[in-house]
């Protein structure tokens, strides 16, 4: 789950299904009863379907619950985050960085590193794009530590300046859940 309207949609299919939920957050679901077998597959279909999946790994679940925190973190909060990030997913997960780390990097072939690269350079096209601030501001907002750092990055990325990005007729962003699964890097304005 990546947005508030995931954990909706997700809310509703338990609620079709008779579940009382505890919590339903952003990678995870605590509900009230103890699933047999056939209710966990009824569950776990009713998710596939409405586009989710039940996951059981430990692992997978950990590497959902970081990409879900740095998506959380990048695209839905408003707070600057003037920790590092290794510090922040430390601390919220209540787990080594260097462990999330080399878990991530294994199993998603990619590292957490350039993965919150990719979620905030599709952030930073967001701001461009909504035009309400300038390249200054949104270097502030992303905490860089300059605009020259902001502008290197996001042409190491998308090929592109963020000043020709700004110009482009058609600017393309990608969906927040297609953002740095891909380890290839894109074509341009992807």
């Amino acid at each position: 789950m990546v947005s508030n309207r995931c954990k909706l949609a997700v809310k509703d299919e338990l609620k079709k299904l008779g579940l009382h939920f505890i919590v339903v957050d952003l990678g995870e679901v605590e509900i009230m009863e103890n699933l047999a077998p056939e209710q966990r597959s009824e569950v776990k279909i009713a998710l596939f379907n409405a586009g989710f999946e039940l996951m059981d790994d430990k692992r997978a679940v950990l590497i959902e619950k970081i990409k879900n925190t740095i998506i959380e973190m990048v695209h839905h909060s408003d707070e600057i985050v003037k920790v590092n990030f290794s510090d922040y997913l430390s601390q919220k997960l209540n787990y080594d960085y260097t462990y999330l780390a080399n878990l991530f990097s294994e199993v998603q072939g990619t590292t957490i590193e350039q993965f919150i690269i990719s979620h905030k350079i599709e952030r930073i096209k967001e701001l461009i794009i909504y035009d309400e601030l300038n390249i200054t501001e949104i270097a502030w907002k992303m905490n860089y530590s300059s605009v020259a750092h902001l502008s290197h990055q996001f042409k190491k990325v998308t090929g592109l300046s963020p000043s020709h990005f700004k110009q482009l007729k058609v600017k393309r962003r990608s969906p927040i859940e297609e953002v740095g699964n891909v380890v290839a890097p894109t074509n341009g304005i992807n």
